[in-house]
């Protein structure tokens, strides 16, 4: 860990990302986002269980059918991806053609057919199908946008303005969301909005359209490397199982587990918190005190951000990870035994703010190292499958999430709940005991600090780090650079060739 990682990486054969292409990818993947956080959240349970009167065991059964269906697409489509032949690229032709469909089938989630009001087998088909297919096209687009930077540089320092505009965007893919969930429930109520309905749809298919069009436009904007479609690519089987024995990405999914957990599970906790913070509840004083706390995260994720862009280069992405999982991982403790104190989880959140800032700007980077040590290995570039393999066994961690945080507060510590005429579970968060509200700190915060713990000795073992693999990364820079020289060149050749027999 103590190794140097300085090293002299050829500048002549860093391919460097033009600012316009780090922003059009990252705005994207912010769209791409936006719509999945509604499509594949609680706003699409809520329109239909609550506005279109599917009843709640219906829904359940549509969610555990695209549980089962979410945990296998991601690899198949990741080994299909990486065998995209197309003048465009591996990537760019999923994110341009599917963006359309994928804007479109977003819209038809949000109709309500009036003939069809009541019929549980239209509205469990409708849930169903357009999840399915929405879903499909989600990971599509999404892991070719996750993927394409790993395809459009090398170098941390090349890829790290990317990173960081995604950080920027996120605000809005994030921030959005939470703000339209806490309308939802005035917004399709009549007795309250009238015409609810009528500006739910319109600000849906507006979503849907905005964000379609600037997917779609941003594939102009950048490219990948021409000649990478053309090699060869081991059988499905084989691609898996040298996946399986990369050290460095079994170590990485030990940090990407405990980043989808713990994001996973601070926004559960957050969510219940925030009407606890009233007067009614009392359990963490009132007035601005909630915003306090959220100043604390992003004065947190700020500093944290600018320091792992000072220190990348010098400390090296391990070193910046082992920093971010210790903050984070002490952050969520304080929260955990010490957060009914307010000012402790006020620092706790400044602390989780940082290792916010990690998640985002830091794991990336050393995912895309993880791909770099497979190509330097074994000769090809397999950002799908990787991506899709990690998805294959991260995702399941955001149901675990939620399980072992209801398991806590209602098999530990005894949290009590009354059911509304769907069957959904209502809580009353200012009657509960002394007992609960001491386990709700637990529950929110000391499953994420022990992984995150175990994810900083993860990384204390992570291999690619130091000069040596600075010196590994910056020959295939060069490599990357003569392959598509070459590949350019016999374009340019055929171009010709057929120019003269045309003439």
């Amino acid at each position: 860990m103590n190794e140097p990682v300085t090293a002299n990486v050829p500048i002549q054969h860093e391919k460097k990302v033009p600012t316009k292409s780090a922003v059009w990818l990252s705005l994207a993947d912010c769209m791409c986002g936006l719509l999945c956080s509604a499509a594949e959240g609680s706003v699409l349970t809520y329109f239909f269980v609550y506005h279109l009167g599917l009843k709640w065991g219906w829904a359940s059964i549509v969610w555990l059918i695209f549980g089962i269906w979410n945990a296998i697409n991601d690899p198949i489509y990741g080994f299909i991806a990486d065998r995209t032949k197309s003048k465009l690229g591996r990537r760019i032709p999923w994110i341009r053609y599917g963006a359309p469909i994928y804007a479109a089938v977003f819209i038809l989630m949000w109709i309500k057919f009036p003939a069809m009001a009541g019929n549980q087998g239209f509205l469990f088909a409708q849930m169903l199908v357009t999840l399915f297919f929405f879903d499909i096209l989600y990971t599509a687009i999404a892991s070719a946008i996750y993927v394409m930077p790993y395809e459009m540089a090398v170098t941390n320092k090349a890829r790290s303005p990317i990173f960081v505009w995604k950080i920027v965007f996120s605000l809005i893919s994030t921030g959005l969301p939470m703000v339209f969930n806490g309308m939802l429930s005035d917004l399709l109520n009549p007795e309250k909005t009238a015409n609810g309905y009528t500006i739910f749809m319109w600000t849906m298919v507006g979503v849907g359209i905005v964000a379609g069009l600037i997917i779609f436009f941003s594939t102009f904007f950048y490219k990948e490397n021409g000649y990478v479609k053309d090699e060869p690519q081991p059988k499905f089987w084989a691609g898996l199982k040298a996946c399986l024995k990369n050290k460095a990405f079994l170590l990485f999914e030990v940090i990407s587990i405990t980043v989808i957990f713990a994001q996973s599970n601070l926004m559960l906790g957050l969510t219940a918190a925030w009407p606890m913070w009233g007067d009614e509840a009392g359990w963490f004083g009132s007035g601005l005190s909630q915003y306090i706390c959220l100043g604390a995260m992003v004065l947190g994720a700020v500093a944290g951000l600018l320091l792992f862009i000072k220190e990348r280069d010098k400390w090296g992405a391990k070193v910046c990870a082992i920093v971010m999982c210790a903050a984070m991982g002490l952050g969520c403790f304080f929260g955990a035994f010490l957060g009914r104190y307010f000012w402790v989880l006020a620092f706790s959140f400044l602390l989780v703010g940082v290792g916010f800032a990690g998640g985002m700007y830091i794991v990336p980077v050393i995912n895309g190292d993880v791909i770099d040590k497979d190509e330097i290995d074994n000769g090809s570039r397999r950002e799908g499958t990787y991506a899709g393999v990690n998805s294959l066994i991260t995702k399941p961690f955001m149901s675990i999430a939620q399980v072992t945080y209801m398991a806590i507060l209602e098999g530990g510590f005894g949290l009590t709940h009354s059911d509304d005429s769907q069957g959904q579970p209502v809580y009353d968060w200012a009657g509960q005991s002394a007992t609960v509200k001491n386990g709700f700190f637990i529950a929110w915060f000391l499953i994420a600090g022990i992984l995150l713990a175990l994810s900083a000795v993860a990384m204390y073992f992570f291999p690619l780090h130091g000069k040596k693999w600075l010196d590994e990364k910056a020959a295939l820079a060069k490599v990357h650079a003569d392959k598509e020289a070459a590949y350019e060149q016999e374009v340019l050749k055929k171009q010709a060739e057929a120019s003269s027999q045309s003439k």
